[in-house]
């Protein structure tokens, strides 16, 4: 229902709109305006609002805009200033061309209530093109004989521009013969006509160029030219003229076909066809047409086929040259020939042999005679061969050459001799000619083949696949053919305990090796031999070279442990102290490599522990030391996995299981791990008579010292000594214990002993050993003697 309303409007604004128009139309009036072609864009052409009578405000408020009959917007409608501009420049030749004038009709429309003012603008056109003449420059063909005062009509100039701006007048340069004539036409233009004033003689002036001038009647003028070319048509009143009555000329008897041999030429001074002249033999031998021929146009004579001095020396040739009008002239042509030396030396070859063995002796090779058709000088030769070739020409009878080398040959050297045999005669100018000759030495087996190496380096990688290629040997031979095929093989060995028919084979046509079966480095590290290289010639040459096989290193073993022993039986136990410092020496994995270089590089890792980081492992030497103080809190056993891998690609790797056993004292009585009792019962009942025995051994060693001690220090009792140790009930004289390195010691120590005297466990001390250089000593060799001292009598040091 809204949509139905909306259009109500609308259709009642078009009817409205056609009921206004027809007003409009009845009560509006004509406007016309102007405008000068090419003004500037915004140029003014008219103010409406004052032209219609209308306040300024008013064009605006009721919406006035201006509409062209070719919906083109030439101009533009200010509406706050009520001014008509042009749009854009305006080119009345664009927009009207030859039309005059030039009117553009447009409306006016305005709403409220809705009016429509019919205009028109005219353009007024300005003198901006020039005229122009299609054709700068015109042909006009005139007879001598022509009538005074004929006209001849000429092209007119073409000027976009209308009314007096157009063409207007037309001018010719200052000449007696012609004036211009101008004469319209039934469209209203003007063209130029060439009026004749006096009689033409092409004798006397057979062409002419005037100037056309097209001039327009713009302010200043423009004009346009265009030149008349006027060619004086002749009457035949003339006859054809040589320049000479006779011509001679010398042709040498070797001028190719097609040369030119002469020109000849006759003037006629009439023009047109009267004037054009055709040449042509005339009275001459059917020889001489088949020998020359003539161009009829421009009179050139050429050599139709070959001349031969021997068989004519001159000629005569009788030439006509007739014009258009029948009127003909003669002249003579005298053709001497001219003997030169146009015949080449020749070579004729009697006999002659490609191939010669090398080192063979002077050898004669080809025998061949020269001569030459020519007589006199042009028919003396010399016959000669490029230098540096190791062959000679020897002259014999009757102009007779024998080609022979100089000595022997030597094929390796060159094999193939290029020979240019080169016979000149004296003539002039000299001709020559050349004979190639192609010359093979064939071969005699006189070198040996030749290794490129005197020795050979070869390296195969362990464990290799049987028959594998491990490399090769290359011999050449200088020689060729039969002569220069190589065969190869194995020479016997100067080692007769090396099987060497089992490690290798060669292949007897190309020298490569195999090796037979797999090698094993850690069996044979290297081995050499001898290669022969044989030819096929007669008879045999052969040569010899070293191959030296060097077998390289592969990672097939794995690290092997030594210490400790990883083999089952009762596993050995660390014993370390409680009080041990931190980097105390517990013990050393010992292990090796059975392979070579960075296969057996070792390196040592701490894979498990029952206390992670209470011991560690170096990982170059594989000593397993204490990473900090013990404490009671630490378990007394331990075990360790430690890993010992190679640096082998893959790695290899071994592991070994340590035991260690934390004792306050070396006298603590051994414990066995339970991890071990159970399944070692049996090998452990020798395990506890061994400490037993031990132990009793230990004991009574000790008691024997202290007994030692105790005697020692009571005679001395009363002696004068500060440097002792004071204890509550008296003062006992300090004495020095001697320990000499036997047993598992590595040098001597020297201990200071006190006796306590109010100990109720009646024991005695070992204070700090006096080593006056043991700051120097190696820390990590104090510490593996410290470490000997207590696995051999099981005591602690403090």
């Amino acid at each position: 229902m809204a949509v139905t309303e909306s259009c109500f409007p609308r259709q009642r604004q078009v009817l409205f709109l056609f009921v206004f128009w027809g007003v409009s139309l009845a009560g509006s009036g004509f406007g016309r305006y102007s405008v000068m072609e090419e003004a500037e864009r915004g140029s003014f052409v008219v103010n409406l609002a004052k032209d219609l009578g209308l306040a300024v405000g008013e064009l605006a408020a009721r919406g006035t805009r201006v509409v062209s009959d070719d919906n083109e917007q030439y101009l533009l409608l200010d509406s706050q200033t009520g001014n008509l501009l042009t749009n854009e420049k305006l080119d009345r030749e664009q927009l009207c061309g030859s039309t005059e004038p030039c009117i553009l009709y447009f409306q006016i429309l305005m709403d409220d209530p809705f009016q429509i003012y019919r205009a028109e603008l005219r353009v007024r056109d300005t003198n901006d093109h020039s005229p122009v003449f299609q054709e700068k420059e015109t042909a006009l063909k005139i007879p001598e004989n022509t009538a005074e005062g004929t006209a001849f009509r000429l092209e007119r100039a073409q000027d976009p521009d209308g009314g007096l701006n157009s063409i207007q007048n037309y001018t010719i340069s200052p000449n007696s013969f012609f004036h211009i004539k101008i004469s319209g036409s039934d469209e209203g233009m003007i063209y130029p006509e060439l009026v004749l004033d006096k009689a033409l003689d092409r004798e006397e002036q057979g062409e002419l160029s005037l100037t056309l001038t097209a001039l327009d009647g713009g302010s200043p003028p423009r004009s346009g030219t265009s030149t008349v070319h006027i060619v004086v048509l002749d009457v035949n009143d003339n006859a054809p003229q040589f320049t000479q009555a006779l011509y001679e000329t010398q042709v040498p008897e070797n001028s190719p076909v097609g040369s030119l041999i002469v020109k000849v030429s006759a003037e006629d001074v009439d023009s047109g066809v009267n004037g054009e002249v055709a040449y042509s033999f005339f009275d001459v031998s059917e020889n001489i047409r088949t020998t020359f021929q003539i161009n009829p146009f421009s009179g050139e004579i050429f050599l139709r086929e070959l001349l031969d001095y021997e068989l004519v020396h001159s000629y005569k040739l009788n030439i006509q040259a007739i014009d258009g009008g029948g009127l003909s002239a003669r002249c003579r042509v005298l053709v001497e020939v001219l003997d030169i030396n146009d015949n080449p030396p020749e070579l004729i070859m009697s006999s002659f042999s490609n191939y010669i063995a090398e080192n063979s002796p002077e050898t004669a090779l080809a025998v061949f005679k020269i001569k030459d058709r020519d007589s006199g000088e042009n028919g003396k030769m010399v016959c000669y061969i490029q230098e540096n070739l190791p062959f000679l020409l020897k002259p014999s009878v009757e102009n007779f050459y024998i080609l022979m080398t100089e000595g022997a040959l030597d094929r390796e050297s060159r094999a193939e001799y290029n020979i240019i045999i080169t016979v000149t005669d004296l003539g002039t100018p000299r001709l020559k000619t050349e004979h190639n000759l192609t010359v093979w030495v064939s071969d005699v087996n006189d070198n040996a083949p030749a290794f490129t190496q005197t020795a050979y380096t070869l390296f195969v990688r362990e464990n290799n696949s049987p028959a594998l290629h491990i490399g090769s040997v290359s011999a050449t031979d200088r020689d060729s053919g039969t002569n220069a095929q190589v065969t190869y093989s194995l020479l016997p060995p100067q080692d007769t305990h090396l099987p060497l028919a089992s490690l290798v084979s060669i292949n007897a046509d190309n020298g490569h090796l195999f090796a037979l079966r797999s090698l094993d480095y850690e069996a044979l590290q290297a081995f050499e031999f001898r290669v022969g290289a044989t030819d096929r010639g007669s008879p045999a040459l052969s040569s010899e070279a070293l191959v030296r096989v060097l077998v390289l290193d592969a990672n097939d073993n794995s690290p092997f442990v030594l210490y400790p022993l990883q083999n089952g039986s009762a596993p050995c136990t660390e014993l370390v102290p409680r009080a041990a410092e931190p980097g105390y020496l517990v013990t050393k994995v010992v292990a090796v490599d059975g392979d070579s270089g960075q296969n057996a590089w070792l390196s040592f890792q701490l894979l498990k522990a029952t206390e992670p980081g209470l011991f560690g492992v170096w990982a170059h030497n594989g000593e397993v030391r204490t990473a900090r103080l013990l404490s009671e809190r630490d378990a007394a056993k331990h075990r360790l996995l430690v890993l010992v891998k190679d640096n082998g690609e893959p790695p290899r790797s071994a592991t070994a299981t340590l035991h260690v056993l934390l004792v306050d004292g070396f006298s603590q009585p051994y414990l066995q791990l339970p991890e071990a009792a159970p399944a070692q019962a049996q090998a452990d009942s020798l395990t506890v008579y061994l400490v037993v025995a031990l132990a009793s051994v230990s004991s009574l060693f000790l008691f024997s010292v202290l007994l030692f001690v105790a005697v020692r220090l009571c005679r001395r009792s009363r002696a004068a000594s500060v440097g002792g140790c004071s204890v509550p009930e008296g003062p006992f004289p300090g004495h020095l214990v001697d320990v000499s390195g036997t047993g598992t010691l590595s040098q001597s120590y020297q201990y200071e002993v006190c006796l306590s005297g109010g100990s109720e466990t009646s024991a005695f001390k070992f204070l700090k050993p006096i080593i006056p250089d043991i700051q120097a000593q190696d820390p990590r060799k104090k510490v593996e003697e410290n470490s000997t001292f207590r696995n051999s009598f099981g005591f602690n040091i403090q």
